[in-house]
């Protein structure tokens, strides 16, 4: 056994709220595709840290600095009621991506692992420009072929959004 075998997942609580906006501000610097504001993180943010509509799954001690998370959200697509869990991001700080103990599979694995437990489809994705084609690898040996594509037409290209 090594110190990257007892690399655990926990759940987020509202204790860990500063260090989370500090990881949502670095996943909207990197990959998104408008304008944000913590604001906005926040309103997603907040409801999954009391888990009244989702959970965050983090890789880090409590009242330490958190290496990577997931934040996924229960409810239902704009044409349907069948509820469903929505991943808004997975997240590996860029000092823990090379790191042994494979924390991005670790998250991807939590998010099953929810989606498993609540009994619900899991909608999950890649959206964007930095290391795309390594992301869609990864996610493919977990999850199988993806289930169509996305583009976006006329906007701002990934990473050219500006973070408040």
């Amino acid at each position: 056994m090594n110190i990257y075998d007892d690399l655990q997942i926990r759940v987020a609580t509202v204790d860990d709220l500063q260090e989370i906006m500090k990881l949502a501000m670095e996943v909207a610097k990197e990959n998104a595709l408008f304008d944000t504001t913590p604001e906005h993180l926040l309103r997603i943010v907040w409801p999954c840290l009391t888990q009244q509509s989702g959970i965050i799954g983090v890789i880090g001690r409590r009242s330490g600095s958190i290496e990577g998370m997931v934040v996924l959200v229960v409810g239902t697509l704009t044409y349907s009621d069948t509820p469903c869990v929505e991943e808004k991001c997975v997240f590996v700080r860029k000092e823990f991506r090379a790191a042994k103990g494979g924390r991005a599979h670790k998250l991807l694995q939590f998010s099953k692992s929810v989606a498993n437990g609540l009994k619900l489809p899991l909608l999950i994705g890649v959206l964007s420009n930095s290391e795309t084609k390594q992301k869609v690898a990864m996610y493919q040996r977990e999850f199988g072929e993806p289930a169509g594509c996305f583009w976006v037409w006329n906007g701002p290209k990934t990473g050219a959004a500006k973070v408040a």
